[in-house]
């Protein structure tokens, strides 16, 4: 980023922390957090910073304007002590980060780009572990945050939501649900019966919620295993049925053969949904189909749990010494803020309109490459290697995502 593109950047940021720092919030515990800062020059992270009251991190936002704030998870004794063995830990919320980065999509086969910095060879799409010439494991990547990978985030959010309400009982007061300001979303349980829970417990919640070591056996139909087979059942069971179910219900025998079913299977299955339903919640499996067997079965348990569990970064959930984005402040990757959503307003939450910090100003820029784009219910791009003027906000976006400089 050229120092002309920086100063601009900075100009923004600090604007909007000048004029908008009501929007910087923290539920509770504000003295007893960490808080660390990237600042745009040099990339230099500053950590330990603790404040008293929301004054004081005002004062050192408008000062340092940085790049991406954060704070932890965790409360802490002393939360300015230089390590974490002096910080005194009480408890940490449980957090969850949904990122469209760990959910395959095929639209990061068009947007997204990988350049091996060893050799220079480059590809589209998920960045491999290794550079296929040159064998080099550094890699510069460029992302975008598209219309279909912040939909596939938020139904993988809405699935989890439903999880922590039914499954573990969490209170819709207590849970706090946020879009991360780029390519995902972020939820925070502050219950006081997650707060004091050490990694290996916040694993085995994890683990849960994705669905990690579900044994299809312990899942299987009426005499077979389980007995009951509901609809309504509180569980693991209770959503590997709605799976199948939808499976059932839903799927053609195209579909039903890429889970793995044999064409004559998936062929009954499509047939006879009707009758199969009826048996398989009747908990008759003697009344399926003949051929619908263990192995028949436990396909389909698989493609439920894949489709019933939530991809969450479990890293993140296990982790009790945690820095997550601040909510309220700005994202270095895209300008937008990261923003509380009501649970219930989740299913009609727009990143692309709700998420903008900036609605005044434009800024001339020279694009290198940009796909086309909407934000503010404007239709945008795409541009290659061209100057064009446009508002500020997206002018951001592209500044942050490493598309466009500041036109001279």
């Amino acid at each position: 980023m050229s120092d002309r593109t920086r100063s601009f950047v900075q100009e923004q940021f600090h604007q909007y922390y000048t004029r908008c720092f009501e929007q910087v919030n923290v539920k509770s515990g504000f003295e007893k957090r960490e808080f660390a800062a990237l600042l745009m020059k040099d990339r230099i992270m500053i950590r330990h910073k603790s404040f008293q009251n929301k004054n004081e991190l005002h004062t050192f936002l408008r000062s340092a304007t940085p790049s991406d704030v954060y704070y932890s998870s965790a409360y802490y004794e002393q939360p300015n002590a230089p390590d974490m063995a002096s910080k005194g830990w009480i408890g940490a919320d449980l957090v969850f980060d949904i990122d469209a980065d760990h959910i395959p999509t095929s639209c990061s086969k068009i947007h997204d780009t990988w350049t091996c910095i060893k050799c220079g060879f480059n590809g589209r799409g998920e960045q491999p572990q290794k550079c296929p010439s040159c064998g080099g494991e550094k890699f510069e990547e460029k992302t975008w945050p598209c219309e279909e990978c912040l939909n596939s985030a938020k139904a993988e959010t809405t699935k989890l939501l439903d999880i922590l309400s039914k499954d573990f009982g969490f209170s819709e007061k207590n849970t706090h649900v946020f879009f991360s300001g780029h390519r995902g979303y972020h939820v925070h349980v502050e219950d006081e019966t997650t707060k004091n829970l050490d990694s290996m417990a916040r694993k085995e919640i994890a683990d849960y919620v994705t669905g990690l070591g579900l044994d299809a056996g312990l899942h299987a139909l009426g005499n077979s295993g389980s007995g009951t087979t509901n609809l309504r059942n509180i569980g693991w069971h209770g959503r590997i049925v709605h799976g199948i179910s939808s499976i059932i219900l839903n799927s053609e025998i195209k579909d039903l053969r890429k889970i793995g079913l044999k064409k004559n299977i998936a062929e009954i299955i499509v047939k006879n949904k009707d009758t199969m339903l009826r048996n398989l919640f009747a908990s008759r499996p003697q009344g399926l189909p003949k051929g619908f067997g263990t192995e028949t079965y436990r396909r389909m348990v698989e493609r439920s749990k894949e489709s019933q569990s939530a991809k969450v970064d479990t890293d993140v959930t296990t982790d009790v010494h945690r820095l997550i984005r601040l909510p309220g402040t700005l994202h270095g990757k895209t300008g937008f803020k990261k923003v509380q959503i009501p649970s219930e307003s989740l299913a009609g939450f727009d990143p692309f309109n709700n998420a903008i910090a900036f609605k005044e100003g434009a800024a001339r820029i020279l694009v290198s490459d940009a796909p086309k784009f909407r934000l503010n219910n404007e239709q945008f791009g795409p541009f290659r290697n061209e100057k064009v003027e446009l508002p500020t906000h997206a002018a951001l976006l592209l500044i942050c995502k490493k598309r466009a400089e500041i036109a001279t």
